[in-house]
């Protein structure tokens, strides 16, 4: 099986793949301080409650944007995996694609695997909305090729923010309203309808822009934790697909294996 490890500002994703059919994944709390041993006490744990173990896993890749915890993560791999994980970013992996930017080391490594993912599966022109940490927006050409994008704050990010700089307002979870409705009736609606539809804004808005920057049949593909909330209020998504990253990494650990 393959080892697959999403290393993301927020969490960081393992999962388990065998052939094309992703058998298992789990999310741990990204934080830069654990240990190597920390993360096989975990990991290996939840393997058994599955089934699996170590000796299961015959190789890995790793894409992460959390340079603090990129050793540990590949030291996971060595010494109790006993295989070299393929790193995105590393000189010698190639990605398949090619990355039209000014500097393609600056590109986060979640962002070129979607990409990958994307376009083999949905084939440019085409534009992957992430929702994660960040909000990103990441184009694909006709050809396949990376063509840059845009980040934006994430929608945690923005609620976190009002909590911290305006004192009287609350702390307040992402919420779809179940209705059309814009005009807050509360403090508390405000806070939600705002956030919610003002990402609905700016997700139409900005496909929009790409749109005519790019091409009118560019596919727009969501993916992250939050991109079914947002696809069931706008039709500018075509496709949602939750399991992009790990698509891309597994297409990418082939190509280079």
């Amino acid at each position: 099986m393959l080892l697959t490890i999403d290393a993301g500002n927020t969490n960081i994703v393992f999962a388990l793949i065998e052939g094309e059919e992703i058998k298992e994944q789990w999310r741990l709390s990204t934080v830069d301080q654990r240990t190597v041993e920390e993360y096989i006490v975990w990991i290996s744990h939840l393997m058994m409650l599955h089934g699996h173990t170590t000796d299961d896993v015959d190789g890995a890749i790793i894409a992460s944007v959390v340079p603090p915890v990129d050793r540990p993560l590949v030291e996971l791999c060595q010494k109790y995996f006993k295989c070299d994980p393929q790193v995105i970013g590393s000189a010698s992996i190639n990605l398949g694609i090619d990355v039209q930017v000014t500097n393609p080391h600056e590109v986060g490594a979640d962002r070129l695997v979607n990409a990958v993912a994307a376009n083999k599966r949905y084939k440019g022109p085409l534009v992957v909305v992430d929702f994660g940490t960040a909000t990103n927006f990441d184009v694909v050409g006709e050809d396949g090729a990376y063509l840059g994008g845009l980040i934006c704050p994430g929608i945690n990010l923005s609620l976190s923010a009002l909590h911290q700089a305006a004192a009287k307002l609350p702390r307040i979870a992402v919420a779809a309203p179940d209705h059309d409705r814009v005009t807050g009736k509360s403090t508390l609606e405000a806070m939600q309808f705002g956030v919610f539809w003002g990402y609905i804004g700016m997700i139409e808005g900005l496909i929009t822009r790409l749109k005519k920057e790019h091409s009118s049949t560019l596919k727009v593909i969501a993916t992250g934790g939050l991109a079914s909330i947002f696809a069931d209020r706008t039709d500018m998504i075509d496709h949602v697909n939750d399991a992009l990253t790990l698509e891309g990494l597994r297409l990418i650990y082939k190509l280079n294996k």
